[in-house]
C-alpha cells in the first residue's frame, strides 16, 4: 500500500511497504508504527513524525529538509548517506542504526539519544546539539563544526581525528573522551586548557 497524499496519519501502523523514492512532503505522523518499510531514496520536506516507531526501516540515501522528527525511535534502522537539512529530531534516539556516512546541516538535534552510535565520516554542521547523549559514540573522523554541544554526554566519546572547528566544547571533559588528532580552534584550545586545570594568560 502507497501512503495517500495531503493526509495525516494516528496511531497506525505501516509494514513491509515499499515506499521507495516516495514523496513524503507535509505529510504528518503521529505515534505510528513503521516496519520494514523501504524509504530508500524518500523526499520529505516539511513532513512532521511525532512519537513514531522505525524498526528495521530503510533510509538509505533519503533526503529529508524542514522535516521533525520528535521523540522518535529508530531501531535497527538503515541511514546510509541520508542527508538531513534544517530538521528537527529532538528527544529522538537511535539504537542499534546504521548512521554513516550521514550528513546533517542545520536544525536541531537536542535531546537525541546516540548513546554508542557509530558517526564515523559523518558530518554535521550547524546543528543544534544541546544535551544530546553522545556517550561511547565513535565520531573519528567525522566533520562536527559549529554545533551547539552545551550540556552533552560526552563521556567515553571517540573524536580522534574528527573536526570540532566551532562546536561549543563546554560539556567537554578531556580525560574521558578520544581527542587524538582532532582539529579544534584557538577558542576550543583554551576550554581545553581551562577544563584540564591549567592556567591560560598572554605573556
Amino acid at each position: 500500500m502507497q501512503p495517500v497524499e495531503d493526509e495525516s496519519f494516528s496511531d497506525e501502523e505501516f509494514s513491509d511497504e515499499d515506499w521507495y523514492g516516495e514523496d513524503l512532503a507535509d505529510r504528518a505522523y503521529t505515534r505510528c508504527r513503521f516496519s520494514r518499510v523501504d524509504l530508500t531514496e524518500a523526499q520529505s520536506r516539511g513532513a512532521v513524525f511525532t512519537e513514531c516507531t522505525f524498526g528495521n526501516v530503510l533510509f538509505n540515501a533519503s533526503r529529508h529538509a524542514d522535516s521533525a522528527f520528535v521523540r522518535c525511535t529508530f531501531k535497527r534502522c538503515n541511514l546510509f548517506e541520508a542527508r538531513f537539512t534544517g530538521c528537527k529530531l529532538i528527544g529522538s534516539v537511535f539504537q542499534q542504526s546504521t548512521l554513516r556516512p550521514l550528513t546533517v546541516t542545520g536544525g536541531d538535534w537536542s535531546y537525541a539519544g546516540l548513546a554508542g552510535a557509530d558517526l564515523r565520516g559523518a558530518q554535521l554542521r550547524e546543528v543544534r546539539m544541546r544535551e544530546v547523549d553522545l556517550t561511547g559514540a565513535d565520531c573519528r573522523d567525522a566533520v562536527l563544526t559549529d554545533l551547539d554541544l552545551s550540556g552533552a554526554q560526552l563521556h567515553a566519546a571517540k573524536f580522534g581525528g574528527s573536526d570540532l572547528r566551532g562546536s561549543d566544547l563546554s560539556a567537554l571533559v578531556p580525560e574521558t573522551v578520544e581527542l587524538a588528532g582532532a582539529v579544534i580552534d584557538m577558542l576550543q584550545a583554551v576550554v581545553i586548557a581551562q577544563a584540564l586545570g591549567l592556567e591560560v594568560r598572554d605573556r
